[in-house]
């Protein structure tokens, strides 16, 4: 019998997907710091980066690039990006850069890694890098959805046409409130209702946070699963909601 897939929230849009003997790492950010963002939770342990299958970026922001993390990898691991990322993941020292639009896909042992279309634009801030956003659908003996960072969009529904296992969908962001081109709890469970997978992780939240704010305002830090926990029975009650800790981990039994 094939073992199960795991699944590990590190933080943020990072997770370690482990399937069909494949190991999985989306978007590492392995650092106490991101700019002004302080990281609350566990450190990634060092050994996390180790042994990596393939690296999973979705888009370039900082959050979700960040440089010095990827610095921490082989620079020999393939890595699976949005469109727009190559050249700046190849200054980085990476050889073997696959770039990934809506549809294609590209195989990383017996699983199946198809770039799925995401809603969330570039904002045109200073500094920001810009490449396309998008999700990633991992097929194996089990199916993963990663939405990456995006808000709800017309084809979202049409990701879950064959059945989904674990969807892995934000439902926050870095700060004290979110704006366009992000799922908040609410809009992630309307998502988990379009696709009605097996389970949900929510991700991108619980992780980075600007210095100082927490003390202050520490509500954006930790309400935002029990809010969408609460949307899921309203509006997805079909769906199991899994909400782990930045560090935990589930399996697909």
């Amino acid at each position: 019998m094939t073992e199960a897939a795991r699944v590990t929230y590190v933080g943020h849009a990072t997770v370690l997907v482990e399937m069909d003997g494949v190991r999985l790492l989306t978007d590492p950010v392995l650092r106490r710091r991101v700019g002004p963002l302080r990281r609350h939770g566990p450190t990634p342990d060092p050994g996390l980066a180790e042994n990596v299958d393939a690296v999973l970026i979705s888009h370039l922001h900082h959050d979700h690039a960040d440089a010095p993390s990827l610095r921490r990898l082989n620079r020999g691991v393939p890595v699976l990006a949005s469109p727009g990322a190559g050249g700046f993941l190849e200054d980085l020292g990476f050889g073997d850069v696959r770039e990934l639009a809506p549809g294609e896909s590209a195989g990383v042992g017996g699983v199946r890694v198809t770039a799925t279309e995401a809603n969330h634009p570039a904002r045109g801030r200073r500094f920001e890098r810009a490449s396309q956003a998008v999700g990633f659908d991992l097929t194996g003996q089990q199916r993963i959805y990663f939405a990456g960072d995006t808000d709800l969009f017309d084809g979202m529904e049409g990701i879950g046409g064959d059945g989904i296992d674990l969807a892995l969908l934000p439902i926050w962001g870095w700060g004290t409130s979110i704006g366009a081109g992000h799922l908040d709890p609410e809009r992630a469970a309307r998502a988990a209702a379009l696709l009605s997978p097996r389970a949900v992780v929510p991700i991108h939240w619980g992780t980075l946070y600007p210095l100082g704010l927490a003390r202050f305002r520490p509500d954006p830090l930790r309400s935002p699963p029990h809010e969408f926990a609460t949307w899921m029975r309203a509006l997805a009650p079909q769906v199991e909601a899994r909400v782990l800790s930045p560090g935990e981990a589930t399996s697909l039994s």
